[in-house]
């Protein structure tokens, strides 16, 4: 038996995918903290400026049914 598997009931033996990027990113702990972070910065600076306006039209958010009483 690993050493984790079957020991609680929520782990089933797979680490999950931030621990398979941390696996693979290069250097000791402190560059891939410093890795993550450019890239997590990098997905948020992506989605802020071509994914969320692109998929803005598309979104039914400005389509309110407010009576005036």
């Amino acid at each position: 038996m690993t050493y984790g598997v079957g020991l609680v009931p929520w782990c089933d033996g797979r680490d999950g995918m931030y621990s398979w990027i941390w696996r693979h990113l290069p250097g000791n702990g402190w560059v891939r903290a410093l890795i993550s972070l450019v890239l997590a910065t990098a997905v948020v600076y992506v989605l802020f400026q071509y994914v969320f306006p692109w998929a803005e039209p598309l979104l039914p958010f400005n389509d309110v049914t407010v009576d005036n009483q």
